[in-house]
Formats: structure tokens, C-alpha cells, sequence
């Protein structure tokens, strides 16, 4: 486990940092970055979604994943776990709807920039079967940046994304054996493009072009998993 510990205490501590930034940034600095950070997401999704090795795998994925999610409306569960945190960490008084939204942007976004990938779940095995975690170590110093401009724009949603990423990988780490018996490469790589066209999707909500409810689509990256296994 001491890739992942290590993993997200960076991300706790980027995003600490970019918390403390926020708080001397003026709104159009904010705003800019913001902007920024959608792109950055936007390329990242793009780069991910091209790795797809079984595309109409990924289709249905996406479609049944998102039936998934809206039945069980998992946007408004996030909302609420939003409103939950706000109200524990004394930030929630007088913010509006857009601040809602944000902290929910914000944790999903950071969530799934951190957890999906290759390189996660490699960081994570390598960890489990014993090896030096060189992996983690490396995806510890790229995440640990991030957090930092992600937390000057999202506040304390990017401090609390380090749990998913502690219970994400700590999980494979834990479970090495088991995964690495049955992850193809190939399921890899589509579980990764499926987590990319999320991030699209994202990026495209963070810039403002349009309220996409990506959140009610994040079972598609567990049921990506199945198909491949089924019929990659």
C-alpha cells in the first residue's frame, strides 16, 4: 500500500495547497484557470478515448452504464454528499446552486482523473505483488501538480478526491493477485477509453458548452469491464 498512500497524499496535499491558493486569487484568475483546466481535461479525454481496443464494447457500455446511472440518479447522490461535505467543513453558507455544481464537477472530475488509466491500475498491481512501487511514485508527482491548479479552481473537492483514489487503488493493490488473473491488457485499454469519453464529456460541462449529466454515466466504466472479459 505505500504507492497508494503516498498517491493520495499528494493529491490531499495538492489540493491543500491549491485551496490556500484560491483563497488570494482574484474571480477572473479563477475563471481563466478554470477555463484552462476544462482543456487540459478535454485533451486527456481525447488522448484516453483513442486506446479503445473493442469500440462498439465502449458503445454499449456508455449506453447501458448511463440507462444505469439515471435509473439510479447517481448525480443526485453526489449533490447530496456535496451539500453533506459543505455542511461539515462550515463552506456551504450563503454559496448557491453554482457552488453545488462545482464541488460535484469538481470531485468527479478529480476522481476520475486520478483513478482512470492504465497507469493506475499498473501502479497498483505492481504495488500488490511486493515490487518498488515506481509506478505510483511517478502517477504520485503528475497527480500531486494537478491537485494543485484543480484545487485553486474546485476548492475542497480536490482533498476529498483522494479518498476514491485510496479506496480505487488501494483495492487492486490488495486484491493484485486476483486482478492480475483476470485483466487483459485489452480490458484495460477499453475500460480507459470508456473513463476518456467521460472526461470529454466533462471537459464539454467545465467549459460551459453544455450541462452533460456525465455523473449518471460512471457505471459504464464498471460494465465495461464485464463486456470485455465476456466479449473482448
Amino acid at each position: 500500500m505505500t504507492g497508494t498512500l503516498a498517491n493520495s497524499g499528494a493529491i490531499f496535499v495538492g489540493g491543500c495547497i491549491g485551496l490556500l491558493i484560491h483563497s488570494h486569487l482574484p474571480e477572473k484568475m479563477v475563471k481563466i484557470i478554470f477555463q484552462g483546466i476544462g482543456l487540459f481535461t478535454l485533451v486527456m479525454g481525447i488522448n484516453m478515448g483513442l486506446t479503445a481496443e473493442h469500440t462498439i464494447l465502449v458503445l454499449l457500455s456508455l449506453i447501458s452504464g448511463s440507462i444505469l446511472g439515471e435509473a439510479i440518479d447517481l448525480d443526485k447522490q453526489f449533490r447530496r454528499f456535496s451539500e453533506f461535505v459543505k455542511q461539515k467543513t462550515k463552506r456551504g453558507n450563503g454559496e448557491d446552486a453554482t457552488g453545488d455544481n462545482r464541488f460535484t464537477e469538481g470531485f468527479v472530475t478529480a476522481s476520475m482523473l486520478f483513478c482512470i488509466g492504465s497507469l493506475s491500475i499498473l501502479g497498483a498491481i505492481e504495488d500488490g505483488t511486493g515490487k518498488t512501487p515506481h509506478l505510483l511514485f511517478t502517477k504520485s508527482i503528475m497527480d500531486g501538480i494537478s491537485s494543485i491548479a484543480l484545487g485553486s479552481t474546485f476548492g475542497i473537492a480536490i482533498v476529498f478526491s483522494s479518498v476514491p483514489v485510496l479506496l480505487y487503488q488501494g483495492g487492486i493493490t490488495l486484491s493484485a493477485a486476483f486482478f492480475m488473473q483476470y485483466m487483459s491488457e485489452s480490458m484495460i485499454a477499453d475500460m480507459t477509453a470508456t473513463g476518456g469519453i467521460l472526461l470529454i464529456g466533462l471537459s464539454i460541462r467545465i467549459l460551459e458548452i453544455k450541462p452533460l449529466r456525465v455523473t449518471n454515466m460512471l457505471p459504464s466504466i464498471l460494465i465495461i469491464v464485464l463486456l470485455s472479459y465476456f466479449f473482448g
